[in-house]
């Protein structure tokens, strides 16, 4: 008797022991995937194709001239768009999708369950980068080395204990790093 009366607390307890690893096993999944995707990001072209176009002289900076941070506000890129927030220059709206779709790919490697409309890239001003210093036309590199973050938000984790009755939703996560080369499709 005694025992039926405690095997339901020593379950709960059990399988309460279980979702909490789980927990945080799901946090430093997608912790490391958005890290992953960051680091994909500075190395690869950028997301915003009008950031590669971006006319710096046409801001007021001399050729040679040292871009200031605040040049570029804010450009945010999901997958259908990117929007620019006090930008002294024009950016556009263009995305490049396939880049998209590569920096998903490769949180995905880390956090399968991640999905595209949960990925967000963003571009700030850094202050490096010199007007002109694109390397000529066509080229696929940009005037700016920007700082790049990469943000993974609506996560969510089914505990065992649940009853698969709730889901708790994970925090937000973010990885900024200074973009490098920015050119290019391929990343260690």
């Amino acid at each position: 008797m005694e025992f039926a009366l405690v095997l339901p607390l020593l379950l709960i307890l059990l399988l309460g022991t279980v979702d909490a690893g789980r927990f945080l096993w799901e946090v430093n999944r997608a912790e490391k995937a958005t890290q992953m995707g960051a680091r994909y990001a500075v190395v690869t072209s950028p997301v915003s194709t009008g950031l590669i176009n971006a006319d710096f002289e046409s801001a007021g900076l001399s050729a040679g001239e040292l871009i200031p941070a605040d040049t570029i506000g804010k450009v945010e890129c999901t997958r259908a768009t990117c929007t620019c927030t006090d930008c002294d220059v024009t950016v556009g709206s263009g995305v490049d999708t396939t880049r998209f779709d590569a920096i998903v790919a490769r949180m995905q490697a880390m956090d399968p369950a991640i999905e595209a409309d949960k990925v967000k890239v963003t571009y700030r001003g850094s202050g490096f980068g010199f007007a002109g210093d694109s390397g000529g036309g066509g080229s696929e590199t940009m005037e700016i080395s920007p700082l790049v973050t990469v943000s993974l938000t609506d996560m969510e984790f089914r505990p065992i204990t649940s009853l698969m009755l709730a889901n708790i939703p994970l925090p937000a996560f973010s990885t900024t790093l200074t973009a490098e080369d920015a050119s290019g499709a391929y990343s260690n």
